[in-house]
């Protein structure tokens, strides 16, 4: 009798409960789409953070951090809306070729990524006719001379590592095609440096055949002073001060780390463009169509 009783005492607490959560799921208060519309963007925007620092290939070297912080400087192509300075771009290549490629290469820019930048079809021409560049084998199997074309790319200062080494007292002076993409502090860092030469203060000591640069890890650079006063003669009349050849020379740089800079930027001007057309598009359609079919009510009025 009591084991019968506990039965029907069980099944009646089960139905009860039962009954409690489908009145609670029935009746729950719904969700206010204010919220809901916070966590989506908060979704979306998380989303577009782990792609952005996913796909992002830009690398800093952490060794710079050793070194005094360069300035910020207000570079105009930084703007989202601007593109580069293409006049800094030839003064800064005319830098690069009378004073950088004595030591650092640029094997990542060729004589045709100059066409429509800094230069014409028929100066690049010239400047890719002026080098000789090696090329073969020929019909019986010998390599030869030629003169340059715009297929090819801006020539090594040295044939290998090994004679870039021997040539500056074991220290390898890097390639420049990415040079301000891979330091941290970006075309700042690099301006400072060319800029940086001092004489160092009072108890400190620079080994022999080093130089004080404070932007430098450590303070002391194996490369000298590049860049002086009138050490080129622009050919715009431009005056060739130090830190004037210093921002066309990063100008440059900048520019041959990103080739694509100003079509990207035009590109993305486009899509916003286009996008925000399609944005007040889409919401005139759902204020005008999809609206009325949403908020329409059917009532059934039964017969009398």
């Amino acid at each position: 009798m009591f084991v019968r009783l506990s039965q029907v005492q069980r099944k009646a607490f089960n139905f009860r409960f039962q009954a409690r959560l489908f009145s609670r799921a029935s009746f729950s208060t719904p969700i206010n789409p204010a919220r809901r519309s916070t966590a989506i963007a908060a979704g979306i925007g998380g989303a577009s953070l782990g792609i952005y620092l996913h796909f992002n290939n830009t690398v800093y070297s952490d060794a710079a951090d050793e070194g005094l912080h360069a300035t910020s400087y207000p570079w105009e192509h930084n703007s989202p809306f601007s593109t580069f300075d293409h006049a800094s771009i030839r003064r800064g290549y005319q830098v690069y070729q009378e004073v950088c490629a004595a030591c650092h290469s640029l094997d990542r820019i060729a004589f045709r990524n100059l066409v429509g930048v800094s230069h014409t079809e028929d100066e690049a021409k010239a400047l890719a006719e002026a080098i000789e560049v090696e090329d073969g084998p020929n019909d019986i199997g010998d390599m030869f001379q030629r003169p340059g074309k715009l297929s090819d790319y801006l020539p090594r200062p040295y044939p290998n590592e090994e004679a870039a080494r021997a040539a500056n007292a074991g220290a390898y002076p890097p390639d420049l095609s990415l040079i301000v993409k891979g330091r941290h502090g970006g075309g700042d860092y690099i301006f400072a440096l060319l800029t940086g030469y001092y004489d160092p203060p009072p108890g400190v000591e620079v080994k022999e055949g080093l130089y004080y640069n404070p932007y430098f890890p450590g303070g002391s650079i194996a490369m000298a002073r590049a860049l002086y006063d009138g050490i080129v003669e622009y050919e715009d009349g431009t005056p060739a001060t130090t830190s004037q050849m210093a921002k066309d020379v990063v100008t440059f740089l900048s520019w041959a780390s990103e080739p694509e800079h100003d079509e990207r930027k035009k590109l993305g001007l486009k899509a916003v463009t286009i996008l925000s057309g399609l944005f007040f598009i889409s919401i005139w359609l759902k204020r005008f169509k999809w609206a009325p079919l949403k908020n329409r009510k059917i009532v059934y009025n039964p017969p009398k």
